[in-house]
């Protein structure tokens, strides 16, 4: 008989080291967690700190639908080494008509049929590798999110030469095509940027700009650094 459960947020599929620190952190955040996986040291682990928790010897459909994981509003299927399981097990979560599914990718090929089956691919391995090497590359970045196209958002310490000077003295979209969209300090976040505002030393700025003229106000600080 198939168990109905009332809906909950996050369905997790396979706890490996992705889906096992993902539902953590989900849950560490106060959202709502179901976590499935056949390891039964892993669940072990895992579930006194989440909502629901089962071991499962195979994901079927019907094991799966027993779990009550259609209930959930979105489904993250961790599984990427056994690629027909992967495939196989979002296709019958697509089947069940869960409104949202993401499912982990290692491959192009592998993430080019998880797209075509309805599914959000991701590539955790990859998507890391490039951001730990536009932090090796951008050492004066504190944080980056690269937007669609060629843009780019990037935190930066305020450089030594921009201190105690307005918003509107450092010109930044007239020197380097770059917009101030945020201003952060130890007292607040300041999202709506006055152009009269005096720059502190501990201030960060939230900068939207093309990843060349990032690199380019980058390299402008590294020089006078150096000077």
């Amino acid at each position: 008989m198939k168990i109905q459960k009332p809906s909950i947020e996050y369905g997790i599929i396979g706890l490996g080291r992705f889906g096992f620190n993902l539902a953590i952190s989900l849950a560490n955040a106060g959202k709502e967690v179901m976590v499935i996986d056949k390891d039964e040291n892993k669940i072990r682990q895992i579930k006194h700190l989440v909502d629901e928790a089962f071991i499962v010897k195979s994901l079927d459909k019907e094991i799966l639908e027993e779990t009550g994981i259609q209930n959930c509003n979105t489904v993250i299927v961790g599984i990427s080494k056994e690629l027909d399981i992967s495939i196989l097990t979002v296709l019958n979560i697509i089947n069940m008509k869960v409104p949202r599914v993401i499912a982990k990718a290692t491959t192009d090929e592998h993430g080019t049929i998880l797209e075509k089956l309805g599914a959000e691919v991701i590539y955790p391995e990859r998507d890391m590798a490039i951001k730990l090497s536009n932090k090796l590359i951008r050492s004066k970045s504190l944080e980056f999110i690269k937007l669609a196209g060629d843009m780019t958002i990037a935190e930066f310490k305020l450089p030594a030469y921009l201190i105690n000077k307005t918003i509107e003295k450092c010109d930044l979209r007239k020197d380097f095509g770059l917009s101030i969209i945020a201003i952060e300090n130890k007292k607040c976040t300041y999202t709506e940027v006055d152009p009269k505002y005096l720059l502190n030393e501990d201030d960060i700025l939230v900068l939207v700009g093309s990843n060349k003229n990032i690199n380019k106000f980058e390299k402008f600080i590294q020089k006078r650094e150096v000077k």
